[in-house]
């Protein structure tokens, strides 16, 4: 026959793993009700592709940033990770003042710096983007 205190062992391991239990079957359903997908369209894409290529074009290449940008801004807005979408917060006018700088540094190491050029054009990209929600 069990003593009480091996009653009570019983219940409070029974009611530790009934509690493991439910938070396992909770995180399990919420990872999959928050999936990570992207909800762009090819058509979307091609035609800010197009409009960036033009806007560039016919500036000689000033608002290649202003391009950069609106391309990004979609891209990213249309990004959503673990049920959370994606916001980017970046403008031309902050790119083009880091695009100088890295076209002075370029020229002024001969073309060295211009290794590095995608490294902060993605660091800068990172930085501005967040969660909407």
């Amino acid at each position: 026959m069990p003593t009480d205190f091996e009653k009570v062992q019983f219940l409070n391991r029974f009611v530790v793993c009934g509690t493991f239990l439910f938070i396992f079957a909770e995180n399990l359903y919420l990872m999959e009700n928050e999936k990570s997908y992207f909800d762009g369209g090819l058509l979307q894409l091609f035609g800010w592709q197009i409009l960036g290529a033009l806007v560039t074009i016919c500036t000689l290449g000033i608002c290649l940033p202003w391009a950069y940008c609106m391309i990004y801004r979609w891209e990213v807005n249309h990004t959503v990770i673990e049920g959370k979408r994606l916001m980017f917060d970046g403008s031309a006018v902050q790119l083009f003042g880091h695009w100088i700088k890295w076209f002075l540094l370029s020229i002024i190491t001969l073309g060295i710096y211009s290794f590095w050029v995608v490294i902060k054009l993605k660091q800068w990209r990172t930085k501005h983007i967040y969660f909407a929600n």
